[in-house]
């Protein structure tokens, strides 16, 4: 059984991921905006693409969230299938002092 802390530090964990999330997104859609009137580099190319597949990923761990149910057999499917989540959700993100 995790302690009030816990939570609040899981919960506060997973803020900091969505919004890097998020970051990553908005920076996707920049570029692809700047793709309709000039050449992108190898480096902005790749941004999106990983961004892209980030965005494919989530659709399908969102899904299983919303299931009856989900709640319980989402950390059970990431547990088999590692790769489902995105991957600001797959790497610790950095501490904030706030």
């Amino acid at each position: 059984m995790q302690t009030v802390e816990e939570i609040k530090q899981l919960l506060h964990r997973n803020k900091l991921r969505l919004h890097q999330e998020l970051l990553q997104s908005k920076e996707a859609y920049h570029l692809i905006k700047k793709s309709t009137h000039s050449h992108l580099s190898e480096e902005e190319k790749q941004k999106i693409k990983i961004q892209l597949l980030d965005i494919c990923k989530a659709i399908p761990a969102f899904t299983v969230f919303m299931l009856p149910g989900g709640a319980l057999l989402l950390p059970l499917l990431i547990k088999l299938i590692p790769d489902i989540l995105p991957s600001a959700f797959q790497e610790d993100p950095e501490t904030d002092n706030k």
